[in-house]
């Protein structure tokens, strides 16, 4: 029985994205319910498969598991022969730290520069909060690469469970126009150019759904002025 993926609004919904994007890299087959977020009912449907309410979910036959990092870690025990973790025990170990840290951490960033893909990328002006966690990152991605990521593009070399997790700030740097090193610059942009970035961007830039409170440039969508 193939998997199912439960997912909100790819414009909005970054949590979604995380294992969204291991999935399709790592080539296992899934199908998936896109439930648009804060619509009338969403939260009613969504509680058909969480009993948090929250996405995503993944449905492995009569498991439901919900929270990305957990959705991730059922997948690289499911699926071990894709080693969504790097093989070698330090750098995993080190994967799941900084993994972890997105998932607890960095909650400026989240707050100032929510996911939005039909923003026009453009440099915004950032708080000091939020710059400080752009700070984190930055060295971040510069420690994994010096360490573990020479043999690829990625964290640690090959995409694993960590550039999932990162996969949205990724996208938020990219949008806001936030300043990274050249190191984190090249690793955004390996990012980008996965098959997998850009079929979920296309369907984000397909979506029709709004979150109004989420779109700080209203009225001003997908860079065209949209009436209210």
């Amino acid at each position: 029985m193939p998997l199912t993926l439960i997912i909100g609004n790819k414009n909005y919904s970054s949590w979604s994205l995380r294992p969204w994007i291991a999935l399709k890299v790592k080539g296992i087959p899934f199908n998936e319910i896109v439930i648009p977020l804060y619509e009338p009912g969403s939260r009613e449907e969504i509680l058909k498969y969480s009993p948090a309410g929250k996405v995503p979910v993944l449905i492995d036959g009569d498991e439901h598991i919900w929270e990305s990092l957990a959705i991730l870690e059922h997948l690289a025990e499911r699926f071990a022969e894709k080693h969504l973790w790097p093989a070698d025990p330090r750098a995993r170990s080190h994967a799941r730290v900084v993994a972890t840290e997105m998932h607890a951490g960095f909650m400026p960033l989240r707050r100032d520069c929510t996911m939005n893909i039909w923003l026009p990328p453009k440099p915004r002006p950032q708080s000091e909060e939020v710059m400080a966690n752009v700070a984190r990152i930055d060295a971040l991605w510069n420690d994994c690469r010096a360490r573990y990521g020479k043999q690829g593009p990625f964290l640690f070399g090959d995409f694993t469970a960590a550039d999932a997790m990162y996969a949205p700030v990724v996208s938020r740097f990219h949008t806001y126009g936030i300043p990274v090193g050249a190191v984190a610059r090249a690793y955004m942009e390996a990012m980008m150019a996965l098959p997998a970035w850009r079929e979920w961007y296309d369907d984000a830039m397909k979506e029709t759904w709004i979150m109004r409170h989420n779109e700080p440039e209203w009225p001003l969508v997908r860079g065209v002025a949209v009436s209210s």
